[in-house]
Formats: structure tokens, C-alpha cells, sequence
């Protein structure tokens, strides 16, 4: 991933408030990056721009050597449909289809021949084997929020962009997640951008990006 003057401005009575100030940055491939500051900090905007959910005011991100500012909306979907995983915190389930269901469904749409089987072995990892068949909305919220990890990791994503992955679950669960997205990271070479409160989750990444008030302090 290559960003380069990467910045984001929304208009707020009649003025334009800047989310992200310009920041430029590298990641490489298989390497594991927290995202860390305080509420506010342009977080969660960066982890959307990188994903090409949002548009970015100026700036480009660079995805398998495809600019997304280059591609239309089709595009940057098809891109994310090939090379991204991710774990939203309000985990984005489908609330009338089961847990396998959901987990099921971007594999579906790949053409994946195995998508049930897949599915309910990640389930099982993230410790749901007996919640399958239960609707999303009748799951606890942090047993929404496994079933949205199990989704991420089904795809194998060569990239996975996860937004508080542990922070509706207990410390146990959490902890399981942690494990699970290194297996993910040391296996399969999956590249991590995780944004995080988490002080063991951050420090158990190659490198930190700190933000304050939307501008990038530190890559280390």
C-alpha cells in the first residue's frame, strides 16, 4: 500500500473542516500497523480512505499498484471484492441472515465452490459452532462482532483493515481474536491495518501510526 498526500475535508456551516491532514505513508505487504490516538483523531476516516469506502478531499491510495482514485465505484469494489477483509465496528451483519449466512455471503459472491465449509470452519475458530443458525440480530453484540471477524478472515484477504476488532468482546474472546489475526498475519502473510484502543493489540504490531487532531505524528 503507497499513500501520498492523503487528506480529508468536510464542509461544516459554510467552512471547511479538515478530518485528515496530509500524510504520506507506506505499508508493505505482510506487515501488521496499528492505527492508534485518542476519539477523534481521524481514526476510523483514514482506515475508510485506505479502503476506498470514503474519498479522499486530495491525496491517493495505491492498492496492488492500482490508484483508486483512478477507478470508479464498480472498480473499487471489485478491488475490495479481491484484496480486502474487513471487521467494521458497527460489524455491517445482514441482521435477517443466520451467522453461517453471513459469513457465507462474500464468498458467494466470489464464485467460492467451498463457501459453506469455509464459512463454519471460521465460525468454529472464532467460537460460534453452536450459534450457526442463529439470525445476526439475535446474537449479542459480541458475538456479532465474531461473526463479522470470521467474515474478514474467510476471504483469505491479501489485506485486512479492522476497525476496534476486539472491542465489543471480552477479554478472553478478545485475546482469541488477537491470536487469530497474527495466525492470519505469520500463515498467510496477510497484511494487518488495525485501528485500536487495545495497548496489548497495538503493541503486538511491527509499527504504530499515531494521530492527533487528523495529523500523522509518528510511523514507527
Amino acid at each position: 500500500m503507497h499513500v501520498v498526500n492523503l487528506a480529508k475535508q468536510v464542509p461544516v456551516n459554510g467552512a471547511a473542516l479538515t478530518i485528515l491532514h496530509p500524510t504520506s505513508f507506506d505499508i508493505q505487504r505482510g506487515e501488521s500497523v496499528a492505527i492508534v490516538g485518542a476519539s477523534g483523531s481521524g481514526k476510523s476516516t483514514l482506515l475508510g480512505l485506505l479502503a476506498g469506502l470514503d474519498q479522499p478531499s486530495t491525496g491517493e491510495v495505491w492498492l496492488a499498484g492500482k490508484s483508486l482514485a483512478a477507478l470508479d465505484e464498480d472498480g473499487r469494489a471489485a478491488l475490495r471484492g479481491e484484496l480486502i477483509g474487513f471487521v467494521f465496528q458497527s460489524f455491517q451483519l445482514l441482521p435477517m441472515l443466520t451467522a453461517l449466512e453471513n459469513v457465507m455471503l462474500p464468498l458467494e459472491l466470489s464464485g467460492a465452490s467451498d463457501a459453506r465449509k469455509r464459512a463454519q470452519r471460521w465460525l468454529e475458530r472464532v467460537g460460534l459452532a453452536d450459534r450457526q443458525q442463529h439470525r445476526a440480530q439475535q446474537l449479542s453484540g459480541g458475538e456479532q462482532q465474531r461473526v463479522a471477524i470470521a467474515r474478514a478472515f474467510a476471504v483469505d484477504p491479501a489485506l485486512l483493515l479492522a476497525d476496534e476488532p476486539t472491542g465489543n468482546l471480552d477479554a478472553e474472546t478478545g485475546a482469541r481474536v488477537i491470536e487469530l489475526l497474527f495466525e492470519l498475519n505469520r500463515e498467510q502473510g496477510t497484511t494487518l491495518v488495525l485501528v485500536t484502543h487495545d495497548t496489548e493489540l497495538a503493541a503486538r504490531c511491527g509499527r504504530r501510526l499515531s494521530l492527533h487532531a487528523g495529523h500523522l505524528e509518528s510511523g514507527v
